[in-house]
């Protein structure tokens, strides 16, 4: 924990894609009610790349489908500070909820 007083660690490793990231985001930010100021501490920097369903084999790799960010297990993937605590808890969760892997509340207390 650099930034805020709250965040959710990985517990698992996984890769998290661009769009995982940005529906945990809306989560929070729509439960937070645009209170307090939020850390997004991991950044999709990895090309993912995929090729037609049915296409012969060989010719190439595929062009970039999507980009995902490598998270691998103690990653503090998301901060949030400047909201009460049951606030923090219930917004971190649901942003949970949207991601792929195992996460865990952690506060600035508890490190």
């Amino acid at each position: 924990m650099n930034f805020g007083e709250y965040g959710i660690k990985a517990t698992e490793a996984a890769w998290v894609t661009s769009r995982q990231i940005e529906a945990a985001r809306r989560a929070m930010t729509r439960y937070a009610r645009r209170g307090g100021k939020i850390w997004i501490r991991i950044f999709p920097d990895k090309t993912v790349t995929a090729r037609a369903a049915e296409t012969r084999m060989g010719s190439g790799k595929g062009p970039v489908d999507h980009w995902v960010a490598v998270v691998r297990p103690g990653r503090v993937l998301f901060e949030i500070a400047g909201v009460p605590e049951a606030t923090a808890k219930e917004a971190l969760r649901l942003a949970s909820s949207k991601l792929p892997m195992g996460t865990t509340i952690v506060t600035r207390q508890g490190l």
